[in-house]
């Protein structure tokens, strides 16, 4: 086991691992650490954790200091000077008539460089904005264009559910969620009901989607004709989480819906075998 120092950079809820030396460092102290853009800011989120040996890449890199009342008053001057950044990039850009939208800016900790998120359709020439750029600002620039997730991570809001956006608040990287996992947790197939603010698919339907799968399995399918303690009906829904089933069921002329445990069922499972290989099949 290794002793490092975890931090995390202002932009994002990645944790990265770095070598804290000899330094007494506190949690949700402010830090300046190397990195391969050179000095930066960061905040220390646990300052002694011991991490397997094969999880760390060698050598770690250093937090060179605690960040000093200079270190965080840089932090602020560059953090004022962002508005009227994306503001003037803003301009130039229309002046261009560039098929690009400005996302962010922020200036690196040495004040070196400053670099420009941005979204397009496709491939955009921005040569000539960049030389409008460095004549105004006198630094290094770097236009740097992400996709349409990345937009949400760093504008961040707020999600349908009325937190803030995973991706944006509590989750390092992004996973692959698919229509599929909607479909287990027997969720509406709405677009606009299963869809995160950047209009991809909720990151946060791949969170319980082990359990959900393996429930789905077991679960008839819907529409389906099963058996139950009261007589032979179709199925209406299944609740997941009670691991129980909604049947329809026509007795005596009149149409009753009766809930029952998954237990009490009887219905062919290797039809829904069946369905997950079509599943997949389409999927592929």
């Amino acid at each position: 086991m290794a002793k490092v120092v975890v931090i995390k950079f202002n932009k994002g809820c990645k944790p990265y691992y770095f070598d804290g030396g000899a330094l007494e460092l506190e949690k949700g102290q402010g830090v300046v650490v190397e990195t391969s853009r050179g000095a930066e800011f960061a905040t220390v989120v646990d300052p002694a954790r011991e991490v397997p040996e094969k999880e760390l890449v060698s050598p770690l890199k250093p937090v060179l200091r605690a960040a000093t009342e200079k270190d965080l008053e840089t932090v602020r001057r560059n953090e004022e000077r962002r508005p009227q950044a994306i503001e003037t990039c803003k301009e130039k850009i229309r002046k261009r008539g560039l098929d690009m939208k400005l996302i962010d800016c922020e200036f690196t900790f040495d004040g070196s460089k400053v670099v420009f998120y941005f979204t397009a359709e496709g491939r955009v020439d921005f040569r000539e904005l960049v030389k409008d750029l460095a004549s105004v600002f006198h630094l290094r620039i770097e236009l740097r264009q992400v996709g349409i997730r990345d937009e949400t991570r760093i504008l961040g809001g707020i999600a349908p559910c009325g937190r803030e956006c995973c991706c944006a608040g509590c989750m390092p990287d992004f996973k692959k969620v698919s229509i599929k996992m909607a479909k287990n947790q027997g969720l509406s197939l709405n677009p606009g009901k299963i869809s995160g603010l950047c209009g991809r698919l909720m990151c946060c339907l791949s969170y319980e989607n082990e359990y959900y799968a393996e429930a789905y399995r077991k679960m008839p399918k819907i529409g389906s004709t099963v058996g139950t303690p009261e007589g032979k009906g179709a199925v209406v829904s299944a609740n997941m989480l009670k691991m129980e089933v909604r049947v329809k069921i026509e007795k005596d002329g009149a149409l009753l819906y009766r809930d029952f445990p998954l237990a009490e069922i009887k219905f062919n499972r290797n039809s829904r075998r069946e369905d997950e290989d079509d599943d997949k099949n389409s999927e592929e």
